[in-house]
């Protein structure tokens, strides 16, 4: 059996990351977190922090924001036998049904109970896991706005699971980015989350920028299982560009994404493949090609998000800015420290 390139090889992308390193919450004030700023054309890295961040941007780049914002989609339900099962709400799949995830054996026909006069039923398990529900308040079946109703009651916001501890009242703000704006997601678009409402501010006063939606899935936790890369089927997420949007991103000169979700989206559409559900795995065989710029946070080993990065720096370059950001004690993951792609 030949062997795998090392670029395709999912096992180069692994790395040992300290487990001290793992951002659990927030650095406060935002502007206080690190910044890795690397230059590609000059191979030149710099130290800095999201305070300095705008001295960094081009003035002329169209930046490109996601305004997806995060569902408290985790819910907890009993069955009938008192039995707790934890739900991560995914998607609407029809009018009246949705998609989820759930923890613990779930069979078709399974009532559970909720508070406040809601309860599902399991309609069908899939064949990737998923499971279709079906939601009622006091026997009435819900459509999908009263669905995200409910969320707003009884649910919890779906923090990372790496984070290995309960959600608080302080991650239902801090999960979520000051661009939010369209409900949808599971996971916050975590590049987002280093502005503050002054930051943001200042961003759409002085710079072009755009909006585009896409609605962060599960799926950007999943851990890539194949050995050769290529063979990993991507997970489809629900991506909007508005004609303002299509107009900015076909006149850029140079565009800067503010997050891997954002750069995604750039991609999918620069590709001509419109309001489809995004599917686009990019890495080294498939690297992005529309994009100049990207603010990141720093990624979970074997990850199709390092993978991204990979495809934009080179994979040892890639490995390298990682030994240094746990060399000099970046924080690492959805609630870390950032680093902005030149």
């Amino acid at each position: 059996m030949p062997s795998i390139p090392k670029e395709f090889n999912r096992a180069s992308y692994a790395y040992d990351l300290p487990g001290h390193l793992i951002a659990t919450h927030p650095i406060q004030p935002k502007e206080s977190a690190k910044l890795m700023v690397y230059e590609r054309a000059s191979d030149k890295l710099t130290h800095a922090t999201f305070k300095e961040i705008f001295s960094f941007f081009p003035q002329d780049a169209l930046v490109v924001l996601n305004d997806t914002k995060v569902m408290k989609a985790r819910l907890f339900a009993h069955t009938p036998t008192k039995r707790s099962v934890e739900i991560l709400l995914h998607r609407p799949q029809s009018l009246t049904t949705c998609l989820a995830q759930m923890k613990g054996k779930v069979r078709p026909g399974l009532a559970l109970e909720l508070e406040q006069g809601y309860s599902c039923e399991v309609l069908e398990v899939l064949d990737n896991g998923l499971r279709v529900l079906e939601f009622r308040h006091r026997g009435e079946v819900l459509e999908w706005g009263g669905v995200l109703a409910m969320l707003e009651l009884l649910g919890h916001m779906p923090i990372p699971p790496y984070l290995k501890r309960p959600d608080t009242s302080a991650d239902i703000q801090d999960y979520q980015s000051v661009f939010a704006k369209n409900l949808g997601a599971i996971a916050a678009p975590t590049a987002s989350l280093h502005f503050s409402e002054s930051a943001r501010d200042h961003l759409l006063k002085h710079y072009q920028h755009v909006f585009i939606t896409l609605h962060v899935g599960a799926g950007t936790f999943l851990s890539v299982e194949s050995e050769d890369i290529r063979e990993h089927p991507m997970h489809a997420e629900f991506v909007q560009v508005s004609p303002k949007a299509r107009q900015a991103l076909d006149r850029a000169q140079y565009i800067l994404c503010v997050g891997t979700t954002a750069l995604r989206a750039t991609e999918h559409y620069k590709r001509g493949f419109g309001n489809a559900p995004c599917t686009l795995f990019l890495h080294a065989g498939n690297p992005v090609k529309h994009a100049h710029a990207l603010l990141t946070n720093f990624h979970l080993p074997e990850s199709t998000l390092i993978m991204l990065v990979a495809s934009m720096v080179g994979l040892d370059k890639c490995l390298e800015l990682y030994q240094i950001a746990i060399a000099h004690n970046y924080r690492f993951y959805s609630y870390g420290d950032g680093m902005l792609i030149l």
